[in-house]
């Protein structure tokens, strides 16, 4: 069983030590209740990879690592091994010669996230929504003390255990299989990331009051969301699907959402990034094989879906809590 207890000695001294209180209990009734039929299977392929210290690893321009000496059977082991984990959304990494060309060039997203935020030296951070935990090595590759990522997906805690491990057993970066809404009021991370999250929240107003509940005074909300065009009273309030997505609720203008964030008392809000979501940015892959963004989108006018929504667009804001 994938084990917190390192963690739990971890944060036993610092700012997240009221944590302490709850996230105990909270993880043991999701072992007890709570875990998927394959999840034992995920997790052996978990076990079974190899513990390796690289000899080069890279987290500032990518998530890779690399030995020499590991034989052409070890490392197809390796690979065997990731693939039992499929499918693999949010990359890519490269890892001991096995490329995971993930469905997402999450790398494009960083790139057009990290020129907008304070530096991350030093800093505590909260990745919400974080998937197999690719931005959380790039975070820490910008020099972050501590990440802390929380997925309710299963899959994604094992793929993120399974990098882990191939990067050495690296304490710096810890996910953790919860949803924000089980999180207390911690007030103690530097910088909250919430990124392809609030349009799944039912409640988005809740989702940034949450957010704002775990950043210390002066800490930073980077929140990255998919809007539409127009002025502050454009809200998309889709039907039972966007983009071939049952659980998108509510997705506003980008003006929208900057006062949104001002109504929840966030201050300095800026619109840092406008981007449309490319074929090439979101596709199937090998590591990946069921429908992408292709398949949903009008395939006689892409910027429509298949609905007749405005195509993904997605935008960046910047806000502090005062």
């Amino acid at each position: 069983m994938i084990d917190f207890g390192r963690f739990y000695q971890q944060i036993a001294t610092g700012p997240l030590a009221n944590w302490l209180e709850v996230l105990p209990a909270q993880i043991a009734a999701w072992k007890r209740e709570n875990l998927h039929g394959h999840f034992r299977n995920w997790e052996k392929a978990v076990q079974y990879l190899p513990l390796l210290t690289p000899q080069t690893c890279d987290l500032v321009h990518s998530v890779s690592a690399e030995s020499e000496g590991l034989s052409d059977r070890q490392r197809a082991g390796i690979e065997k091994l990731l693939r039992t984990l499929m499918p693999w959304r949010k990359g890519p990494y490269s890892l001991y010669g096995t490329d995971i060309d993930t469905e997402w060039r999450s790398d494009w997203k960083w790139d057009r996230v990290l020129p907008h935020i304070s530096p991350l030296a030093g800093r505590t951070v909260l990745d919400v929504g974080c998937g197999s935990g690719y931005h959380m090595w790039r975070m820490i590759g910008a020099g972050a003390r501590l990440v802390v990522g929380i997925d309710p997906m299963q899959l994604f805690l094992c793929q993120f255990e399974a990098v882990r491990k191939l990067l050495g057993d690296d304490r710096r970066a810890h996910l953790l299989p919860l949803g924000i809404e089980q999180l207390p009021a911690l007030q103690a991370f530097d910088t909250v990331f919430s990124m392809g999250v609030l349009y799944h929240r039912r409640s988005p107003l809740d989702h940034l009051y949450q957010l704002k509940n775990q950043l210390v005074n002066d800490g930073e909300l980077v929140l990255e969301t998919l809007v539409i065009e127009g002025d502050e009273n454009a809200v998309l309030v889709p039907g039972e699907r966007y983009a071939q997505m049952r659980n998108v609720y509510f997705i506003p203008s980008a003006a929208a959402l900057k006062s949104w964030l001002e109504k929840c008392g966030f201050v300095d809000v800026r619109i840092a990034d406008h981007a449309l979501t490319s074929v090439e940015e979101q596709r199937r892959t090998s590591w990946m094989t069921s429908e992408s963004l292709a398949e949903f989108l009008d395939p006689n006018d892409s910027s429509k879906t298949v609905e007749g929504y405005p195509a993904p667009l997605r935008a960046v804001l910047i806000a502090r809590k005062p």
